[in-house]
This record gives C-alpha cells, structure tokens and sequence, in this order.
C-alpha cells in the first residue's frame, strides 16, 4: 500500500502538532524544544524554521532549519526528505546536529553537496542524571555568576568556545551575539562558576537549554592550569544541585567520545550514557 508522505515549513498553528513529536524524546530535543516553547513556530521569532514531515496526514518528524540543522525523531524517510528541502534550499547553518543514527544519514545525503565540513564528530555520548551523586559533595565556591561579572567570566566562555569547537566565537561579529547568549544565560541564573582569589575563573558552566521535563549543561570548562586537580567533579555536583533543584528533574549533557577525562568525570557525578549525538561543523 502506498503512504502519503510530505513536508513542509510548520506554521505558528501547527505548534500543538510540533510539540507532541518533541515531547516524544524530552532530553534528547530539549534543546530545540527550549527555543520553540519561547518562540512558538515564527521562523523570525524562532531563529530559524522548523520543517514537518508528515505520513498519512500525521506529523511524524521534524527538523529545525537555523542556525543549526537539528533532524527531530526523524525517520529514514523524513530524513530523505530533510536532505531534499536542505540541499534545494543551500547551506545556511554552523552546523549539523542531533541524534547520531539521523544526523549520520543526513549527512551523508548532503556531503556530496554541502562537504566537505570542517570537522565530523561522529560520536558524542548523550548523558542523563536525575539524582545528586552520594559520594562527592558539591563544591561550596561554585555559584551563581552575578550580571555585574560578564567581563570576568567572558573570557573563559571564550576559551572553551574556541577550545571546543575549533574557532573563535569573537570571529565575524565581533563576538556580539554570542555575549548576548552568555549574557541571557547570566541573566537568567544559569550561569555557574568558582572563581580563585584574584577574581579569575577556575571552573565555569551553563544550563544551556531548559524545559519542565529537562534541562542540558553545557560549556564546562576548567582554567588549563587547574586542570588534573579533582575540581571537576565537585564542580559539576554543585551545578547539578542548582539544576535539579531550580531547572528540571532530568539533567543531560553530551560530550565528545575522545574527551576520556571530561566523559569520566560525568560518570563519577552520576551521568550515565543513553545514547550518542553527532555534530558536523563547516
């Protein structure tokens, strides 16, 4: 029997629908699920627009079309479709990101057009937590990093931005939509960090994306020279209180596979391992 299969860019009235396939995997699309309960659906509200895949009627898959492209509980046969409407549209985004199984096959449709890419991180573990770990206690120095401290911090976000991803975040602008980012996360308390005595930073962290059923950490860094000292994981266990306690009940990260250090330390906090991200960076 043949299916009716279609896709097309969703509009603010099919939030309901949009929802419904987001809310099918909470940790996995909370962060595209963060920005849509914000926005809703307005591509210019949204920063990008999200597109539909339907089978018989029924809106199956989605994938978000910004900054990045985020293939969202995607199907092979959507994910065929995303390819389609991406390459006749052309590269727009930073970035292709999400569920390792989809975003291996999206990008290997759209390679031959859009490659090669600066860099492919084919595995990126998915971690989960939604309880305090009993044998490391928070460390006491990491708090909340105040609005009147962006200079301080900004730096060190910097760092771990070009360290992480590869290039500078100051490149093109100037920097300035990412302080506007670091900025919205400072001013919305979800920014963490232990500063030493002379007012530098030695461990920093955000609650990236958030919604009621979860939320993800995200840019955590250690200043080079305190790296190996056991700051880490008392570290992350003071975010992690902030999170459960303040955020959601579900905490996730993902971390690159060859980052052996970061991926132990996670563990040790409690993080376990439910699945893999993939990232592909032009």
């Amino acid at each position: 029997m043949l299916t009716q299969t279609t896709s097309r860019v969703l509009e603010p009235s099919d939030l309901d629908a949009a929802l419904a396939v987001l809310d099918r995997e909470p940790v996995a699309n909370a962060f595209v699920t963060a920005r849509v309960r914000i926005a809703g659906l307005d591509p210019w509200r949204l920063g990008g627009e999200m597109w539909g895949w339907y089978e018989d009627g029924m809106l199956t898959s989605l994938c978000y079309a910004g900054a990045n492209l985020v293939p969202i509980c995607a199907t092979p046969r959507a994910v065929r479709g995303f390819a389609d409407r991406a390459r006749r549209a052309g590269r727009r985004c930073s970035s292709i990101v999400g569920p390792a199984d989809a975003t291996s096959a999206l990008w290997r449709l759209l390679e031959p057009h859009w490659g090669p890419a600066r860099d492919v991180r084919p595995h990126q573990p998915l971690m989960v937590t939604d309880r305090m770990p009993d044998d490391i206690a928070p460390d006491p120095y990491v708090r909340r990093v105040r609005k009147d401290e962006m200079e301080t911090i900004m730096p060190a976000c910097v760092a771990m931005f070009t360290e992480e991803v590869g290039v500078s975040p100051l490149a093109g602008d100037g920097g300035l939509l990412y302080q506007a980012r670091v900025a919205e996360l400072v001013g919305a308390g979800r920014a963490f960090a232990r500063l030493d005595q002379d007012g530098k930073v030695v461990f920093k962290a955000e609650i990236g994306a958030a919604t009621a059923q979860a939320c993800q950490i995200q840019g955590v860094w250690v200043a080079p020279e305190h790296r190996g000292k056991g700051i880490a994981a008392p570290a992350m266990a003071a975010v992690l209180r902030y999170a459960l306690a303040d955020v959601a009940p579900v905490v996730s990260l993902y971390v690159n596979d060859f980052n052996t250090a970061a991926r132990r330390t996670y563990r040790r906090v409690g993080f376990q391992e439910i699945g893999a991200f993939m990232s592909v960076l032009f």
